[in-house]
Parts: structure tokens; C-alpha cells; sequence
């Protein structure tokens, strides 16, 4: 194909939705997040292999989350000024890297410092793979960010099938399989990567102004600096109370049903897929119902109607906790994707900060919630950790207080 004939196609882009860039970028998130997967799905193992306590669990968690959350909106602010396309694949090298460490392990701040790289490679990763995603969208931006948010949120789901079938079979060292994962994801970002410096070389970095359907649906949300401070508040207040949930769910309600129901250590990981599989469905169509209703009235819905089944999941008899744990992830992930476009929406000439503001910090900081869940844990016990964190969805209710988006759903 001709340069000219190249550039011609290149510049359709700013309408048309690039279908095989967004397949291939989720297909690349979910690789990331399998692989910071591994860390959670290693629990049962290494809980007895290292003789870890939960308190020491919630310190992986949180040395995982803050590496590769916080450090988000920092890469994203810099990369929002010079964007790397070549990180991408450098960022799985990292990763790839941690998965060794993490599979020869001897000790506990050995594998503390696996974890720091694979969670920096996450955090390289995230923001330069959100503006992949803007450059793609075209003008749907809810269904983009869905599909590239599923394959993290699907990757991270593959968390309890791997304790099944490698790491209670295989032990600590099955860890090593992670390495392929990093194989696959470091070629198939060599492969984005120079579409990725082609769009920035044509299109430069997103603007706060344009022209075109591609960006009829990236306006500001609020007028002022002052409304968009708050609204970035609440929005990061949000996520924050979500991820403590979704630690608490994914990294203690497993010793949780095998204290309350008796379940086995394999028994014990179905509810937790199950979560975390509703989640992935909740993802997409929630980014898909967005670009049709808007996305506040789309967050607003996710909380308001994950909280009741959150607050009675910790009291139900064992038959009724399979479906009850996977309404709450259908519902409460819904407007995972959704608050990442929202935020984009608030901060149109930072794309990378903003991704990186949302899936990072405001994770980066729910990682916490590890932390202090496991110190709850120790202290009053798992039962009452788990009915303290199932009151945390409440605080989701904050969302009616988001000043109404300007898509053109939301008007």
C-alpha cells in the first residue's frame, strides 16, 4: 500500500471504530492483568509453602496495586506530553521479568519484589494503552473503553481457575507459565506499537477542542475547574470504595466460604470466579448501555443496584452465594469502564492522566483496603472483616452527585 493511500485510510480513523486495534489491545490488557493475576492466585500456595498470615497477603496486594496503580497517573501525566509507543512491549519485558522472580520465590520479600516489577510494567502499560483505545474509538467511545476494559477484567478472572488447575497441582514454581503469557503480550504490542506512533504522528495527542464525530463525544463535563476538582473527587471516592470490595472479594472471601461453609481450597474459588466473570459481562454491556443512557445515569445504576446484594452476600446460606455473588459483579462492574470514560471526559486534553487517575490512583489507594481488610481480619475475625466490606458499596451512592455528562445520551 501506497504512503498516500496509507494516510488516507489513517485519517477515516477519527470516525470509524478500528475493530482489530481495540481486539488487539484488549487482548494485550488481558494478558497484562493475567498476569497480575498470578499474584492473587498464588494465595493457597504460598499462604502455606512462605507461611503467610493475612496481614502479610493484604502487603502483596497492596505493594502490587500501589506499583502498578499510583505510578499510573504520573506515567500518564508524562506520557500525555510525549507519548512511547515503544513502551508497550518494554512494559511486558518487566513483567516477564517479575514472572521468574515470582516462580523461585524463597522468601516473602523476594516475591514483594516479583510483584514490584510486574506491577510497574502494569503501570506503563495502562496509560499508554488507554490512548491506543482513544485513537481507535471513533466516535464510540463507552463501547471501546468496554471492550478493552473486558479484557483486563477477564484476564484478572482467570485468577481462581489458575489456583485450580496450575498452582494447587503445580505449586509455586507453575508461576513460571506467567512467562508465556508475557511472550504473547510483548508480540502482539510489537505489533500495535506502530499503528500506536502512526495515529500520533497524524493525529498528534488528543485535544481538549475538535472537530469530527470522533470527538463529539469527548467534551468537558463541567465548565469550571472547581466543578471538574469535585466531580473528579467523587469519581475517584467511587472507584476507591469499589476496589476495596473487590479486594476484599477477591482476596479473602475464598478463606472466607472455607471458614463459613467448610469448602475446600478448590471448592473455595468458585464463588470468586464467579464474581469475577459476572464482572466481565457487567464491563462491556455496561459500556454499551452507557453510549445509549449516559454515563452518569450508567455509574448511578452499577452502585445503586450492586449495594443490596453486596450487604445480605456475607449472611446467605451456601446455595444462595453463587448467585448472589454473581449479580453483585454483573451489577457493581458495570460502570467499570464507564467511570474511565467519565474521567476522560472531565480531563479531554489528558487522556493518559486521566486513565491513569481512575484505574490507577483511585485503585492504588482502594489498595489499602487490602491491607487494613487483613488487619480486620486478624482482628475481629474474617466473618465480620467480610460483613464490615460489604458495606463499603454504599458509599457509591456518591454518584448522584456527579454533574450530569454532556454525551450526547446524557443530555
Amino acid at each position: 500500500m501506497s504512503h498516500a493511500a496509507d494516510a488516507g485510510r489513517i485519517r477515516t480513523i477519527g470516525t470509524a471504530t478500528i475493530y482489530s486495534i481495540l481486539f488487539a489491545i484488549s487482548a494485550s490488557h488481558l494478558l497484562n492483568d493475567a498476569m497480575q493475576a498470578v499474584v492473587t492466585a498464588l494465595f493457597p500456595v504460598i499462604k502455606d509453602s512462605l507461611t503467610l498470615n493475612d496481614v502479610q497477603l493484604g502487603w502483596i496486594v497492596f505493594t502490587l496495586n500501589m506499583t502498578s496503580s499510583v505510578m499510573q497517573p504520573l506515567v500518564g501525566q508524562f506520557s500525555d506530553r510525549r507519548p512511547m509507543p515503544f513502551m508497550l512491549p518494554v512494559a511486558m519485558g518487566l513483567s516477564f521479568i517479575g514472572m521468574i522472580i515470582l516462580a523461585y520465590a524463597p522468601s516473602f520479600w523476594t516475591l514483594l519484589g516479583g510483584v514490584v516489577l510486574i506491577g510497574l510494567g502494569s503501570a506503563v502499560f495502562h496509560p499508554e494503552g488507554s490512548r491506543v483505545v482513544h485513537f481507535a474509538a471513533g466516535g464510540r467511545k463507552g463501547l471501546a473503553q468496554s471492550i478493552y476494559q473486558v479484557g483486563g477484567n477477564f484476564g484478572q478472572m482467570l485468577a481462581p481457575l489458575m489456583t485450580i488447575f496450575i498452582f494447587i497441582p503445580l505449586g509455586q514454581h507453575g508461576a513460571i507459565w506467567g512467562t508465556i503469557i508475557a511472550a504473547i503480550a510483548i508480540v502482539l504490542l510489537a505489533r500495535v506499537a506502530p499503528w500506536y506512533r502512526t495515529q500520533l504522528r497524524t493525529q498528534g495527542r488528543p485535544q481538549r477542542r475538535g472537530g469530527g464525530a470522533a470527538d463529539s463525544t469527548v467534551s468537558t463535563i463541567a465548565p469550571t475547574k472547581r466543578m471538574v476538582a469535585w466531580a473528579l473527587t467523587l469519581l475517584v471516592l467511587i472507584v476507591f470504595a469499589r476496589s476495596w470490595y473487590f479486594s476484599g472479594v477477591t482476596t479473602f472471601y475464598q478463606f472466607f466460604a472455607e471458614d463459613e461453609y467448610g469448602l475446600s481450597k478448590k471448592a473455595a474459588q468458585i464463588p470468586v470466579f464467579l464474581y469475577m466473570a459476572a464482572g466481565v459481562i457487567g464491563t462491556f454491556f455496561g459500556g454499551v448501555l452507557a453510549d445509549k443512557i449516559g454515563l452518569k445515569k450508567m455509574i448511578v445504576l452499577s452502585v445503586a443496584g450492586a449495594a443490596p446484594f453486596a450487604l445480605i452476600l456475607p449472611h446467605l446460606p451456601q446455595f444462595w452465594i453463587y448467585p448472589v455473588i454473581f449479580l453483585t459483579g454483573l451489577i457493581l462492574q458495570s460502570g467499570f469502564s464507564v467511570t474511565v470514560v467519565y474521567a476522560q471526559q472531565l480531563l479531554p486534553g489528558n487522556i493518559g492522566m486521566a486513565s491513569g487517575l481512575i484505574t490507577g490512583l483511585a485503585f492504588g489507594m482502594g489498595a489499602v483496603g487490602a491491607v487494613a481488610l487483613g488487619k480486620l481480619s486478624l482482628m475481629m475475625g474474617r466473618a465480620d472483616m467480610m460483613t464490615f466490606a460489604s458495606f463499603l458499596p454504599l458509599l457509591g451512592f456518591l454518584a448522584f452527585l456527579l454533574p450530569r455528562d454532556r454525551s450526547k445520551a446524557g443530555k
